[in-house]
């Protein structure tokens, strides 16, 4: 069981570890207040209600309305990680071994049981107790 449970933990700290260092980016496609499209790792698509800037006369002035709107949403990734311990102060560092040799002498001893009716021979019993102390209703 506790094997088990050291490699359920070892997979759920890799993960951490690969979702904290991986960036991506969400778009999202709004066609006024309505989401249209939703993205991830690439671009969403549109409607198909975006106007187009080509106005043929320069006499004619066209209404540019655009109603659409694109979000993007980036989630920057963990540039540094720390590999070493070379930011451990002193004080950190003797508790650390403090800890670790109290936690490795306080089972020693443990494996052997210790009792102290071991080294002594049972009494040599000459009556029935319980027939002495029982009482029978007649």
């Amino acid at each position: 069981m506790k094997e088990f449970s050291h490699k359920i933990f070892a997979i759920l700290m890799s993960f951490v570890v690969l979702f904290s260092t991986t960036s991506f980016a969400i778009t999202e496609h709004y066609c006024g207040d309505t989401l249209m499209d939703t993205a991830i790792f690439s671009k969403a698509s549109s409607c198909g209600m975006e106007t187009e800037n080509t106005s043929s006369s320069s006499d004619c002035s066209s209404l540019d309305i655009d109603c659409c709107t694109d979000q993007q949403i980036l989630k920057n990734a963990q540039d540094e990680l720390q590999t070493s311990a070379d930011k451990i102060s002193f004080e950190q560092k003797v508790f650390i071994a403090s800890f670790i040799y109290t936690y490795i002498n306080l089972f020693e001893g443990l494996d052997k049981n210790v009792s102290s009716f071991e080294e002594y021979a049972p009494p040599i019993v000459t009556n029935q107790i319980y027939k002495i102390d029982e009482s029978y209703l007649i």
